[in-house]
C-alpha cells in the first residue's frame, strides 16, 4: 500500500497481457486492437496514433473505448470505483494511458468538465501518472 493511500483501499493490479505485448512487436496497432478488442493498452496506443496525426475526434473516440475497456478490467480485478491503480505495476499502464489519452482528447475538443474529472481520477489512481505521461508526451 502506498503512503498516500489514506483510505486503506488495496491497490488494484491488472493481469498482464502477454499476447497483446507480443502482437505489438509484429502487427499494426489497428491489427492489435482487432485481435484484442478488450485491451485498453491497444486502444490507448491507437488513440496516440490518431492524436499524432491531428485526428482529435478520432483519438478521443479510441480513448473513450479504451477507458471503458479499462473500467471493465479494473472492476473484474476487484476495483470498486476508488483506490490506487499504481503505474509501477506495468499491466495497469494500459488503462492509465487510456485515461490520459481521453483527458488529452477531451481537452482537444473543449470538454473542460471531462478534463477536470479525468485529472482527478488519474491523480487518485496514482499521483505519479500525470507527470510521467506528460513528460513522455512533451
Amino acid at each position: 500500500m502506498s503512503s498516500t493511500n489514506l483510505l486503506g483501499v488495496p491497490e488494484t493490479r491488472l493481469p498482464a497481457e502477454p499476447a497483446v505485448v507480443a502482437d505489438l512487436e509484429t502487427l499494426t496497432t489497428a491489427e492489435v486492437v482487432t485481435a484484442h478488442p478488450t485491451s485498453s493498452l491497444a486502444w490507448a496506443l491507437l488513440s496516440d496514433e490518431a492524436a499524432a496525426r491531428g485526428a482529435d475526434l478520432e483519438a478521443y473516440a479510441y480513448a473513450r473505448v479504451g477507458y471503458h475497456r479499462g473500467l471493465d478490467a479494473l472492476r473484474k480485478a476487484g476495483w470498486r470505483g476508488q483506490g490506487p491503480v499504481p503505474w509501477s505495476h506495468e499491466p495497469n499502464r494500459g488503462v492509465l494511458r487510456s485515461l490520459f489519452a481521453l483527458r488529452r482528447g477531451a481537452s482537444a475538443i473543449g470538454e473542460v468538465d471531462e478534463v477536470e474529472r479525468l485529472t482527478t481520477f488519474l491523480g487518485d489512481a496514482d499521483p505519479s501518472v500525470l507527470p510521467t505521461l506528460e513528460a513522455q508526451a512533451g
